[in-house]
């Protein structure tokens, strides 16, 4: 058996436009070499990840308008604090509301460097990179680490 990478297997939101939706999740999560990795479209639904689909868009499936949940975001994983500022660039070129400028948040440690923004239904999503500048063990101790 594999050791297993991840915690989770995918996250999934909801979109009331899901041709909108598609177009800008193409656009910004490239910033951060994450791509569709299977495409449903003829059900309203695609999947990104970079190498699994971890991450779906979709038309809820009951029919009903999708919602957004206070309190939930998704964060995406950047290589580089570089990767957070363009996808922050991207999303609101693409017409996310800002909902945290790309920056440090010293409350998540001292290595966090994040963005948020609201996506065009209204979700709130992140980019974020452990900003380490010296040669430290690959494997990090996150059990300091709250939100």
């Amino acid at each position: 058996m594999t050791e297993l990478q991840s915690a989770l297997s995918h996250v999934s939101l909801g979109t009331n436009n899901f041709a909108a939706a598609a177009a800008f999740y193409d656009k910004v999560l490239a910033t951060l070499g994450i791509k569709r990795t299977m495409d449903l479209s003829e059900h309203n639904a695609i999947a990104y990840g970079r190498a699994y689909p971890e991450f779906w868009i979709q038309s809820p499936i009951n029919g009903q308008p999708a919602q957004t949940a206070n309190g939930t975001h998704v964060a995406f994983l950047a290589e580089n604090p570089a990767q957070v500022d363009a996808f922050y660039a991207a999303a609101i070129a693409a017409g996310a509301t800002d909902d945290g400028a790309p920056g440090g948040r010293p409350h998540y440690g001292p290595e966090y460097y994040g963005c948020f923004v609201r996506d065009l239904d209204g979700h709130k999503i992140e980019a974020m990179a452990w900003n380490v500048v010296s040669n430290k063990a690959t494997k990090r101790d996150t059990t300091q680490i709250s939100s």
